[in-house]
């Protein structure tokens, strides 16, 4: 007999992978499982699938939703920096160079081509306004194009731009020029016609030397400074004639003065004046003063006794005769 200490503990076995499957296949002591177990273990690992992969996919698309968007309003930013650009030009510069004329540039084929560039229509900007990815994904196709369009937009009018102000700067250079030219034509020329009829040769003097600078400058490319060099030499030329116009005036006054002595010195060559005097037998009258006094000698140089005593007494008396007014005094003579 075996006591208690002696008794062998009896340990249940222990259940294996093997004997999982076989339970699932049946059993160990081959009893099967019920049929619709199988259905439904698949109709879960099923359903297990379905949401993961709703899962898998919400997460997929929600990663690519906000990769869309990213990319969407990484283009619009981009439209918005171009535009502003363009406009920016397009109101400025572009605004001004529109306003210059054909007839003041030196090629006007320029403000041709800038009026052609300024009639181009600007594409309309709608943003990102796409709920989905795919939208989205054509919103940043359509504004990654009217980026290209601003950009390449901005770089053709800021071209026409510079052609029409470099065009008109050639014209300002080449008019500065032609206008020098001529300018000093005729301060060279006045220069030497002046030369002895200025009233101050200074003026020659600072017209010359206008001449040298202008020569200086008439070759250069600097507009400003051929104009003023252009408006010196018209300040000179403007001395010059001032100067002969005075000399002239002045000589002027002189010959007027001379002629005015010389007219008064010969009327008063010509003034009557003068004596009547009667001797020798005849009658005569000196010039002396226009109130002169008629004078009759009693004696003649052509005899005496009675004839000359009985010759006719003249009238002394303005008319050359005193009739019976004139009376004889111890001198000789006849006074009225």
């Amino acid at each position: 007999m075996m006591n208690e200490n002696d008794k062998t503990e009896i340990l249940e076995p222990v259940e294996t992978a093997a004997a999982n499957v076989a339970e699932a296949r049946g059993g160990v002591d081959g009893r099967k499982r019920p049929k619709w177990l199988p259905p439904l273990v698949a109709a879960v690992c099923a359903v297990i699938l379905v949401v993961a992969g709703i899962i898998g996919w919400n997460a997929y698309s929600g990663a690519k939703l906000a990769e869309a968007k990213e990319a969407c309003v990484t283009a619009a930013d981009t439209v918005r920096n171009n535009a502003n650009e363009y406009n920016a030009l397009l109101n400025g510069d572009a605004a001004d160079a529109a306003a210059v004329k054909a007839e003041q540039v030196k090629d006007s084929k320029t403000v041709e081509s800038l009026g052609k560039e300024l009639k181009a229509s600007a594409p309309e900007y709608e943003g990102c306004v796409a709920e989905n990815a795919q939208g989205l994904d054509a919103a940043t196709v359509k504004l990654n194009e009217q980026a290209d369009w601003y950009e390449t937009h901005e770089k053709s009018l800021s071209k026409a731009v510079r052609a029409v102000a470099e065009s008109k700067a050639a014209k300002r250079l080449d008019d500065a020029k032609t206008n020098l030219t001529a300018k000093l034509d005729e301060a060279s020329k006045l220069l030497a016609d002046s030369d002895g009829k200025v009233a101050d040769n200074a003026t020659r003097d600072a017209l010359s030397n206008a001449i040298d600078a202008a020569n200086g400058l008439k070759d250069g490319n600097d507009p400003a400074k051929i104009d003023g060099a252009r408006k010196t030499l018209e300040d000179a030329i403007n001395g010059v004639n001032a100067s002969v116009q005075a000399k002239t005036d002045a000589d002027a006054q002189a010959a007027a003065a001379a002629a005015a002595a010389a007219q008064a010195q010969a009327q008063a060559q010509s003034t009557y004046s003068g004596v009547s005097s009667y001797s020798g037998g005849a009658y005569r009258r000196t010039e002396g003063s226009t109130s002169g006094s008629n004078t009759y000698r009693g004696t003649t140089s052509g005899g005496s006794g009675p004839a000359a005593a009985s010759a006719p007494k003249p009238n002394l008396n303005g008319a050359y005769g005193c009739g019976n007014s004139c009376t004889g005094k111890d001198d000789g003579y006849y006074h009225h």
